[in-house]
């Protein structure tokens, strides 16, 4: 089939090899612009761009897709389907005509759970123990096509949205070359989804990191896990020594630990043992790491810095 893929992010890359792989003739790969990154701001390519172009496929990246310019470009190619996977623009009623058999999205959540920006991360700070990934229809509205192909998988009660977006990418791929097959020989069937079960996922932002010591210890494990590898969660420490200013902590890993105290309050700090009583329970700092330096274990932390018993982790 004649296909033009429409994806940005890591999440779309198995799906773009899946479907070459498969045999499909890709005529443009559809990506957003490259951003300015890093601390020198160069604009760097997505790997799923640097993957088109060491296969020859020609690479289109409108900062609009839906204007008429952009939309002529695609429709001129002759694509029989279009596909899309994380690739960051809702596409229009008129682009989604450009294809005979319109377009199909890998969603990374079971549909119609988590629709938006966030799936993953969402489902994972709800504290769900399973996920997956759904194809639909699409539509000019999020989310909100039939559905095609679904394909679940448990959730680890410790794995961070970045390791549950990469399995969920791998599951998909080959969901979508499966979808491909059933609409061109016409086995394919469409369900609707029920708009009672409709729940939103949208973006993660920075406000989102600070810790609400607060929150129960599996909340606050759930969040740090979310936030994981962007924007992540982070924290004050607060030391009790006179003189000694606050410092900003990134976390990264934790886990739920016994222990108790006034929310926010370090009841235990020795060796590799860095636990923070929270409004239930309490939360064992794994790894933590201070902005300009790398991250660390709790126990090459703790080795630098002194943490005592009764030191406040908190807001500014």
């Amino acid at each position: 089939m004649k296909l033009v893929m429409f994806g940005t992010g890591d999440f779309a890359l198995p799906t773009f090899q899946a479907v070459v792989a498969a045999g499909h003739e890709v005529l443009s790969l559809v990506t957003q612009p490259d951003r300015p990154q890093g601390r020198k701001q160069e604009l760097i390519p997505s790997p799923i761009k640097r993957d088109a172009i060491a296969r020859g496929i020609p690479v289109f990246q409108p900062e609009d897709v839906n204007t008429a310019g952009a939309v002529e470009v695609i429709r001129s190619l002759g694509p029989e389907l279009l596909v899309t996977a994380a690739y960051g623009q809702i596409l229009s009623a008129e682009l989604l005509g450009a294809a005979p058999l319109g377009g199909i999205n890998l969603h990374g959540s079971i549909l119609p759970r988590y629709r938006g920006a966030a799936p993953v991360a969402r489902a994972i700070q709800n504290g769900e123990t399973e996920a997956g990934v759904t194809v639909i229809r699409m539509t000019p509205r999020i989310d909100a096509g039939g559905m095609i192909s679904i394909a679940r998988t448990p959730i680890d009660p410790d794995e961070t949205a970045g390791d549950l977006e990469t399995r969920l990418a791998k599951l998909g791929a080959p969901l979508v070359v499966e979808t491909i097959a059933g609409l061109a020989e016409g086995t394919a069937t469409i369900l609707p989804q029920s708009t009672s079960k409709v729940t939103r996922a949208p973006k993660l932002s920075k406000d989102e990191s600070p810790i609400d010591w607060s929150k129960s210890a599996q909340a606050i494990h759930n969040k740090v896990r979310s936030l994981q590898p962007w924007p992540q969660a982070e924290t004050f420490w607060h030391p009790s020594e006179l003189g000694k200013a606050p410092i900003r902590l990134i976390v990264q890993r934790t886990a739920v630990a016994e222990g108790q105290g006034p929310p926010g309050t370090v009841i235990e700090a020795a060796k590799n043992r860095l636990i923070v009583a929270a409004g239930e329970s309490a939360v064992q700092i794994l790894t933590v790491q201070v902005p300009g330096k790398t991250p660390m274990p709790t126990a090459i932390f703790l080795n630098g810095y002194h943490v005592f018993p009764g030191d406040r982790m908190g807001p500014l």
